[in-house]
């Protein structure tokens, strides 16, 4: 995984690269702000889907942040959000306490 935060790119938003072995297999889109993370979305190029790179992203991130937040989760994502460990938020988003960084 290698950050690209907003300020090297122009971009209101943070970037994640997520590769394996060298070769780029996806790219996240966040914000961090602090010891939290708002992630909008997660992007696995197709012929890399169904491998766990993205359950990969999310435990590294929750090695680093306290609070994490999936905006806006489409119908389709929520048993991967939950799968993850994240709860509804009641507004449309998912959240995560890690409560062992706190």
């Amino acid at each position: 995984m290698e950050f690209v935060p907003r300020h090297k790119q122009r971009s209101k938003y943070d970037w994640v690269n997520i590769s394996f072995q060298n070769t780029r297999v996806g790219k996240a889109r966040c914000l961090i702000d602090g010891d939290t993370i708002t992630i909008y979305s997660i992007n696995i190029f197709p012929e890399f889907q169904g491998r766990g790179y993205g359950s990969f992203v999310v435990g590294k991130l929750k090695e680093v942040y306290s609070g994490l937040t999936a905006d806006r989760v489409r119908p389709t994502a929520r048993s991967f959000w939950l799968k993850q460990g994240f709860v509804d938020a009641g507004d449309g988003n998912y959240v995560y306490v890690n409560k062992q960084i706190k």
